[in-house]
């Protein structure tokens, strides 16, 4: 496997984009995640966009993370947030998520953020196997959709001290 960062506009990136979406309509009966993303959001140092290739070059998984601070809408100081996080099914149970996830810690906290944050749902219960297995823990819910009962915020600290 080979992981690049490529912008959130990029063809593969958009490719497994849709394909991410179909799955939450599937699982959710749904349009997709609703919530509001611009490419420019995962431009380092505020962000970035991670794609894993396989050895013919096809993309296979992705993930990104984006600079969140005090909002309104739950979030602090500090946080990356964790989006779009996906594996194709023909690659899913090889670890790939995993080593997305340590890399885009790796990289939010050399941008100096403090916290990881994510919003998942109760439909994807191999994230939230993936997410508290690797360290995260439950926190007070964010985003777009924190008032949705089926929502659930995790969070890990990137540093020794966060709030």
């Amino acid at each position: 496997m080979h992981i690049r960062r490529v912008s959130f506009d990029h063809p593969d990136a958009l490719k497994l984009n849709d394909q991410v979406q179909a799955e939450y309509a599937v699982r959710y009966g749904d349009d997709g995640d609703a919530t509001p993303m611009a490419a420019a959001d995962f431009d380092p140092p505020n962000g970035t966009y991670l794609i894993a290739y396989d050895e013919d070059g096809t993309p296979v998984a992705s993930g990104g993370w984006r600079a969140q601070d005090a909002n309104g809408e739950g979030n602090v100081d500090g946080d990356a947030e964790l989006k779009r996080m996906y594996v194709i099914d023909g690659m899913r149970g090889r670890g790939l998520a995993r080593r997305i996830l340590a890399a885009l810690e790796e990289d939010a906290r050399a941008a100096g953020r403090i916290r990881m944050v994510l919003e998942t749902g109760t439909k994807q219960p191999e994230a939230i196997a993936l997410y508290t297995s690797s360290g995260y823990e439950p926190c007070v819910k964010f985003g777009y959709y924190r008032f949705h009962e089926a929502s659930r915020c995790f969070a890990k600290g990137l540093r020794d001290m966060w709030c």
